[in-house]
């Protein structure tokens, strides 16, 4: 089972060192605290940024004040393409999870350097497809059992953005996620991701905090991957 968050492989790995110099002379580079909006859902599209470090969220919100986190965004990823490319207004906000290192693009010069430059079309088209192929996975899983998805999702995000916990081999996943944005990642209900997490803590699985997670004991949740657990 797989459950996830981000696209792969990400955009700035896909360049050569030539392209990867030349697109950052091209760039503003600039540092954002975490817990900060870059761009509002509805805003014109007329930047794209490149995540040098740290994590972001996208975030879609509704009409009636509902509000999903989308995905995460991490070092290497392209933000902002479809947008860019379609002159639209974005159709999601982005939030920084944690404090960013940014690359940031007018839309005008980085499709201009792109047409030139086949191999960055062709990275610039891989993340696309990523992107599609990344919701098409989400939409086929999404009638598996939730413990089976959350436990893949939280051994992702383990093994991505995770780093040692103070027992040993205990892991703490370094980003500031509530159940909502949990059940959001698995396109699950609230209600049915806590419910889920509370049995995990009562069994030891997971240690939860204000927004901070730690899994005691990771190979427990391998065996709960599994379709129909």
């Amino acid at each position: 089972m797989n459950t996830p968050v981000w696209s792969d492989p990400v955009f700035w790995s896909a360049l050569g060192d030539d392209d990867r110099t030349a697109l950052e002379g091209l760039a503003r580079r600039g540092g954002v605290v975490a817990d900060r909006q870059l761009f509002a859902q509805g805003d014109p599209s007329d930047d794209l940024i490149v995540v040098v470090r740290g994590w972001i969220k996208v975030v879609s919100h509704s009409t009636g004040g509902y509000r999903a986190l989308l995905a995460l965004r991490g070092p290497g990823d392209l933000l902002g393409e479809q947008a860019g490319i379609a002159g639209h207004r974005r159709t999601a906000a982005l939030h920084t999870a944690t404090e960013v290192d940014l690359l940031w693009f007018t839309a005008e010069r980085f499709h201009a350097y792109a047409r030139d430059h086949p191999a960055v079309t062709r990275a610039l088209e891989q993340t696309l497809s990523g992107r599609l192929h990344e919701a098409d996975r989400q939409r086929a899983h999404i009638a598996e059992p939730v413990a089976g998805r959350l436990a893949a999702l939280l051994l992702d995000l383990a093994a991505r953005c995770g780093e040692p916990g103070e027992a040993p081999g205990e892991i703490r996943i370094a980003l500031p996620l509530s159940q909502e944005d949990l059940a959001g990642l698995l396109l699950s209900s609230l209600r049915t991701v806590s419910r889920v997490l509370e049995q995990w803590r009562a069994e030891g699985l997971i240690v939860t905090g204000r927004r901070s997670l730690r899994l005691p004991a990771p190979q427990r949740l391998e065996g709960l991957t599994a379709p129909g657990r």
